[in-house]
């Protein structure tokens, strides 16, 4: 799947320059597709780099959570779950742990802790992989589960509005909220469709309902405040809890006495060593994107979709927040890029920017999740995977869409 959507990335793009250069005259374009692709090449390895020293540092401490069992207790509290969601992981492996500590991360917005979590989870996940060249069953859930996780606190997207002059920047956290929800159960309830899993009976319910219960609690918590204080609430929050999880690991391995030091720097060294595998792949992955992105691919949809509507009758206020759609699969930085462009061409208070900030925050990055997590693992058959997170990605952005209109 993988090797058919990478090549085609390379084709369209030369068959959507080829067109500009053609039909529009802009002889300008091969330069400007030739730039961006030596470019991106070499912003693939910068990111590998500046990922290295996250990997290092975040797998150092749960080295120390998993051998200090705090990984193990965390675990516990959703081993029923796994055994419907993930039958094929034994239930005291280590991974739960690193799957729970991930997930919750990931709903916390901490992102920076959510990688080296998540690359490490792959890794112990591939341990159980017979056949080690294409993804198992509990990894395709995994990473579908990650390219469209729920992210309760979307701190970045609420500082730019910020940044931009919305009068009101958290007015989106409620439809982000609902948006990321309905993607992540659309992504889990397709690869529990494609893996026959029987997810409808009381284990899950249960799961689903605490889920629900938590997301409420922190979004009344959150809805409460004033707009000031819910820009400080979400900073301030973000940060203490990242401290509070290396602190908690610390004291949990000093309680099992061990050397602190030598199991760090055991887990760094892992992390340098998926930060070195996994540069390929992004090289890989960023490049086709920059093709899509440079050679006019994504402008030429937008006017389609346009026409597409309006044709059909629908309101098309949305249409201008829609390259921001368009790109939150490909790339997370052009996605940003493009909902920050649509809040200075419209404003920050704007319909069109507030449906680019939804959108920005109603799925993850899937393309770059694939490549990144499955190159950790040197998995180049991703079977399920990407289908079942492209349709989390579609209902999540139309979600955005709808609620935006609702909202607004």
């Amino acid at each position: 799947m993988l090797n058919i959507i990478w090549s085609s990335f390379f084709i369209i793009g030369f068959a959507s320059a080829l067109y500009q250069a053609v039909v529009s005259g802009n002889s300008g374009i091969w330069t400007e597709v030739t730039n961006q692709l030596f470019s991106s090449a070499t912003n693939a390895f910068q990111l590998s780099l500046n990922l290295t020293g996250m990997l290092c540092l975040w797998l150092g401490l749960l080295k120390i959570a998993e051998k200090s069992g705090l990984t193990d207790i965390m675990a516990k509290i959703l081993r029923p779950l796994f055994r419907v969601i993930m039958p094929e992981v034994p239930e005291n492996h280590p991974a739960i742990g690193s799957i729970v500590m991930n997930m919750a991360a990931n709903i916390l917005g901490l992102d920076n802790a959510a990688t080296p979590m998540g690359l490490k989870s792959m890794e112990q996940l591939q341990e159980l992989n017979s056949d080690k060249s294409q993804a198992s069953n509990p990894q395709i859930m995994f990473i579908v589960i990650n390219a469209s996780a729920i992210t309760v606190l979307p701190i970045s997207i609420l500082m730019y509005r910020h940044l931009q002059g919305a009068s009101n920047p958290s007015a989106v956290f409620i439809p982000i909220l609902l948006a990321t929800s309905l993607s992540t159960l659309a992504g889990f309830l397709a690869v529990a469709w494609v893996q026959k899993l029987h997810i409808f009976n009381r284990t899950v319910l249960a799961y689903l309902c605490g889920l629900i219960a938590v997301i409420g609690l922190i979004s009344a918590l959150f809805y409460s405040m004033d707009t000031t204080a819910r820009l400080q609430f979400s900073e301030t929050f973000g940060n203490a809890l990242i401290f509070t999880f290396i602190v908690l690991f610390l004291i949990f391995g000093a309680v099992k006495r061990l050397n602190l030091y030598e199991t760090f720097i055991s887990g760094a060294k892992e992390g340098f060593q998926i930060a070195v595998q996994i540069i390929p792949y992004l090289v890989a992955m960023l490049v086709a994107i920059s093709v899509i992105r440079s050679s006019g691919v994504l402008d030429l949809i937008t006017v389609g979709a346009e026409k597409f509507f309006t044709f059909l009758g629908f309101n098309t206020d949305f249409i201008p927040a829609l390259p921001t759609a368009l790109m939150k699969p490909l790339s997370g930085n052009g996605a940003r890029a493009m909902m920050i462009e649509t809040m200075q061409t419209y404003g920050a208070d704007s319909f069109p920017a507030f449906v680019a900030s939804t959108i920005q925050g109603s799925t993850e990055t899937t393309f770059y999740v694939i490549a990144l997590y499955f190159g950790a693992v040197k998995i180049a058959k991703t079977r399920s995977a990407l289908p079942c997170a492209l349709f989390a990605d579609f209902v999540g952005i139309t979600a955005a869409i709808v609620l935006s209109y609702f909202f607004y």
